[in-house]
């Protein structure tokens, strides 16, 4: 095995390896401690993951593969949610942070995720374009078959908007969104790749291995990753609440965002990688199956959770949660909207970041539902613009698909398009 992952391998456990100790012993930390502790637990573990599921890559080919990888990389994120849903079944105080982690991480995602991933990979070919003397593109194009992705993402988007207007989310509505999450698995098992696949850092190192120690490698990558997950998970969660009583800061603020920082930390990482190595399409592709993960999935498995925990069979969604289930569902329709026509422009890219930055400054409800609605209009005005693309993209979860995969570009094309 290469020492450099040899090396990469025992930093990540020796990173865990203190959360590990301390859940074993039962030693009681403070808040603060705890959550530095467990949540570097949960970066490392995430790192061990995302490593051996883009490899896995290796004997997975095709659409699945970005889906199960997208699925594999957002698991220390279930963990977390799942358990703030399970406790509240129980105790009613966990009830505002049940769906708090999911709307979070789904928003930084789409508002931070995807334009960053863009104008990385569009700055990338702008600087080899200079140097061979060509136009340089001003938008990322994702290839034909990426349709059935923005399709499940489009249907789960509209889907999305029931739930703030419910103002719950219905055991029967969880058990759907699960069923339509299965059927994208189903779908995407069916796109076949005959490309070799390209990988980078550790995966690389993993990939590169003999094919029966490679999978041994894979297998334990995962037993170890999700075991320190599981360990971790609950007082990295409790650590979470706590903590921000102790400092002082919004515990719902710190569950929202600093959780979602920490398991989305590696994926964004592997996307970064891949557009600076000219694969921006297959960064952006592996980020879209995420959310449609995050939209099926996790959002399914919450009222099941809570009411596996004890709970009614209803997650209820409290002012706030309405509030931010508003904000995170027209935000994404927003997104399928601009990748409608499977192309992102950059300065798309750069509407997406300075929208997701103003929540932040944008604090009081009225102004956030302002700026849901302000979502909602900009979604509006390029679906008309991409009209002629709504059709064919809410079939293309139900239409027959090619059974070669076509291969996902290595740059953005079409510069100087009209239509970029």
């Amino acid at each position: 095995m290469p020492a450099a992952l040899v090396r990469r391998v025992v930093f990540c456990i020796a990173l865990a390896s203190p959360a590990s100790a301390i859940r074993l012993t039962g030693t009681e930390l403070s808040p603060v401690a705890g959550l530095l502790i467990f949540g570097v637990a949960v970066v490392a573990a995430a790192f061990l993951l995302a490593w051996a599921a883009e490899a896995a890559q290796k004997d997975i080919s095709g659409a699945l593969a970005i889906a199960l990888l997208a699925l594999i990389a957002v698991l220390p994120e279930y963990a977390v949610d799942l358990y703030y849903a399970f406790r509240s079944g129980s105790d009613p105080e966990y009830l505002p942070f049940a769906a708090a982690n999911m709307t979070g991480s789904n928003r930084l995602l789409l508002g931070f995720g995807w334009p960053l991933v863009v104008i990385v990979a569009l700055l990338v070919v702008r600087r080899i374009a200079r140097l061979d003397g060509s136009a340089a593109p001003r938008a990322l194009r994702l290839p034909r078959d990426r349709r059935l992705d923005v399709g499940f993402l489009a249907i789960l988007a509209l889907v999305a908007l029931a739930i703030p207007v419910m103002g719950e989310i219905p055991l029967w509505f969880g058990i759907g969104l699960i069923g339509v999450f299965v059927a994208y698995l189903w779908r995407a098992s069916k796109v076949h790749d005959d490309a070799d696949e390209d990988f980078v850092g550790a995966a690389a190192l993993i990939a590169g291995l003999p094919q029966r120690t490679r999978r041994i490698t894979v297998v334990t990558l995962f037993v170890a990753s999700a075991t320190i997950i599981l360990m971790a998970a609950e007082p990295f969660a409790e650590s979470l609440v706590a903590a921000g009583t102790t400092l002082g800061i919004d515990s719902y603020f710190l569950v929202q965002w600093l959780a979602p920082l920490a398991s989305e930390a590696p994926e964004f990482l592997i996307a970064v990688m891949f557009a600076l190595r000219g694969k921006g399409a297959a960064a952006i592709a592996t980020l879209i199956a995420s959310k449609v993960n995050q939209w099926s999935l996790l959002v399914g498995s919450l009222p099941a959770a809570h009411f596996l925990g004890g709970g009614a069979n209803s997650l209820p969604l409290d002012a706030r949660q309405v509030e931010e289930f508003t904000l995170t569902a027209t935000q994404t329709l927003m997104g399928v909207a601009i990748i409608l026509a499977l192309r992102f422009h950059w300065l798309s890219a750069i509407g997406l970041a300075a929208l997701f930055a103003l929540q932040f400054v944008i604090t009081d409800t009225t102004g956030r539902y302002v700026l849901s609605a302000i979502q909602t209009v900009i979604a509006i005005g390029f679906l008309i613009a991409h009209r002629r693309d709504i059709l064919p993209t809410l079939a293309a979860p139900f239409r027959r698909l090619p059974q070669v995969h076509e291969p996902l570009p290595r740059e953005p094309v079409g510069a100087g398009s009209k239509r970029d």
